[in-house]
Parts: C-alpha cells; sequence; structure tokens
C-alpha cells in the first residue's frame, strides 16, 4: 500500500487571520502523526494574503517538537532567494534537534512575485534560473561534508556537524527539475496539483537519467496531489470549488484568503474565467473514500510511485482535518500513541 504524506500551505480562511492558519497547521501536523502519515511538509511562499507560511525553517521547529514520530520538512525552501551555506546551517540545526526525522525540499520557483523576489534578494539582484544547479551542488555540499575541491568556499563547513543529515528532495513540476534531482542523485516529488497531465512523463525521465549517489542509491519519487474526501462526495466537490475560485482571485492579482464554498459556487464567473476555474479543479481529487482511493492508486500505476503528499486548501478546517482522517482510514494506516 502507497504511503500517505502531507503538505501544508497554511491556508488562510476568509474572516481568519494568518495566526489562526499557522495555529491550524500545529494542529494538522499533530493529527497527521497520530492517524499515521509519514511525513508532514510546510510550503514557502511570500507576500500572499491568503498563505502564512513564509518561513518553513521556524515552522519545521514548531511542527517538529509538537510531534513525535512523523519526518518533518520543507515542500520546499525556495533556494534561489538564499545563501546555500545559510539554508545548509538551518537545517543541520533542525536535524540536531529532531535526528532522522528532517527532509529538506528545494523550489526553483521563486513561491513570489518580482517585486518580493527582488526584496529578499542580496542587493535586490535575485538570481537566474541558470544560477540555481550550482546553489543546488553547493547545498549538498555543506549537507554532505564537504565542498568540491577549488571551490571558492572550499574551506567552510554547514554547522552543527553530527551523525545524521536532512534528506534532501528536489520539487518541480516539469521535466527541468525531474534533470536536476536525477544528475545530482536525488529524490524527487513531483507537483501534480499543478501540472497533472505531464506526471508520467517528467517522472519516467527522472528516472531514466537518475544517477545513484550516497544520498539516493536508486530512484525515489512521491506525488503532491490536491485532495478533498467525504464520505458524501457531492460535499468534497462542493468544498473543492473554494480553491477554484481562490486560484482565480491568484490570477487576476486579487487578494483575499480562502473564499467560502457558497461564495465560489455563486461567483459569476465568465466564459474564460469557468474555463480557468475547470482547469483548476481538473488536477484536484474529490470524492468519497473509496472513490478518492481508486484515483490515487490509478495515479500510483500510471506513474510508478509509491507515496502521495496530499494538500487542501479549505475553508472549513474541520473538513480539512476530515479529509487527512478519512484517506488514513481507506489506506489503512496505523494509528500512533
Amino acid at each position: 500500500m502507497p504511503r500517505l504524506s502531507v503538505l501544508d500551505q497554511s491556508p488562510i480562511r476568509d474572516g481568519s487571520t494568518a495566526a489562526e492558519a499557522i495555529r491550524e497547521s500545529v494542529r494538522l501536523a499533530q493529527a497527521a502523526d497520530r492517524l499515521g502519515y509519514h511525513r508532514y511538509w510546510v510550503a514557502e511562499h511570500h507576500s500572499h494574503s491568503g498563505l502564512a507560511g513564509p518561513s518553513p525553517e521556524i515552522m519545521i521547529g514548531q511542527i517538529a517538537a509538537n510531534t513525535k514520530n512523523i519526518r518533518v520538512g520543507a515542500g520546499g525552501v525556495m533556494l534561489s532567494h538564499y545563501s546555500a551555506l545559510k539554508v545548509a546551517e538551518n537545517f543541520r540545526v533542525l536535524e540536531t534537534f529532531f535526528p532522522g526525522r528532517i527532509d529538506i525540499g528545494i523550489g526553483r520557483a521563486p513561491g513570489s512575485d518580482q517585486l518580493t523576489s527582488s526584496a529578499l534578494a542580496n542587493g535586490g539582484n535575485p538570481l537566474s534560473v541558470e544560477d540555481f544547479p550550482q546553489k543546488v551542488s553547493d547545498l549538498l555540499g555543506y549537507l554532505d561534508g564537504g565542498l568540491a575541491p577549488g571551490h571558492p568556499f572550499e574551506k567552510l563547513k554547514a554547522m552543527p556537524d553530527g551523525p545524521t543529515t536532512p534528506v534532501t528532495w528536489l520539487l518541480g513540476s516539469s521535466d527541468q527539475s525531474a534533470i536536476l534531482a536525477a544528475y545530482f542523485g536525488c529524490p524527487f516529488s513531483f507537483a501534480h496539483f499543478i501540472n497533472a497531465k505531464a506526471a508520467g512523463p517528467v517522472l519516467d525521465i527522472y528516472r531514466e537519467r537518475f544517477e545513484p549517489s550516497d544520498r539516493c542509491p536508486e530512484p525515489q519519487a512521491n506525488l503532491g496531489v490536491f485532495v478533498f474526501c467525504s464520505e458524501d462526495g457531492e460535499e468534497a466537490r462542493r468544498h473543492a470549488a473554494s480553491r477554484g475560485l481562490f486560484f482565480l482571485r491568484i490570477r487576476k492579482g486579487e487578494g483575499g484568503g480562502i473564499p467560502s464554498p457558497e461564495e465560489a459556487l455563486a461567483y459569476p464567473y465568465t466564459e474564460m474565467e469557468r474555463h480557468f476555474v475547470d482547469d483548476t479543479l481538473a488536477r484536484t481529487i474529490a470524492g468519497t473514500p473509496d472513490e478518492v482511493k481508486a484515483k490515487l492508486l490509478e495515479l500510483g500505476e500510471q506513474t510508478g510511485v509509491d507515496e502521495f503528499v496530499v494538500v487542501n486548501q479549505c475553508y472549513d478546517f474541520d473538513f480539512r482535518m476530515k479529509t487527512y482522517a478519512l484517506l488514513a482510514e481507506a489506506f489503512g494506516l496505523e494509528p500512533r500513541g
């Protein structure tokens, strides 16, 4: 049976606050730990009125401290904004506190708009995508204990050192990220919720080009999927409507948190907007536990993955909790004390 994990974007409901969203992330992580989920990843987004998680490093520390068994990590850190050394140090500290439980997922996308990217970058000059492979190489060098001979920072050592190292994943929704993950011999997480049609071909490229490494001797991949689950399939699809309107507002440059299902269903979409929303919801799995399980197992057969990282942006936090509880039951996860 496949593993189930969680990707948490710390969504802010309309009428709620970012502080409440952060507290809900900790509560959801505790529930996922009890339910038997394998890992819990938190995302990085900046200057977004609907998503409350700009600092996965801090979130990971709080979540790991309030859970017992589940792996905790970033899904992911947007490395283009930061010094590879500083990111390595942050995650080495986390690994020291929680040995054997920390993942670091690395993303190439900015997770923000261009202005925010400039503000995050040193000197207001964001690195281009051409710089990203070198930053990944540097990060892995710092985490694995040394940079290549001749590197200008060869003498530096990321501290604190220790007997265990965070597991580094590459994240992406295209063949470019898959090729990088394969080249560096890293596990790869594909964002099905961003680019559903490309999942199979991109994962095939990853496996075909994979170069074994000490950190990952064989290809290892998982799939990020958007899921809404209820005993009543229509209720699940009703809650999924919130995601459609939320993404439409992002595309239009509008602010706001996660809208209620009632608002999303009553919204006067134009024909073009309806097409966009339908495309968004086509990358969403919504239904009863049996329906969702069947679709995930089918995805597993099509893509060859044995782990699904489930993400859910929901207006109703209780329903969000129910989605993960029903999935755990459907897949027979073993509860933990």
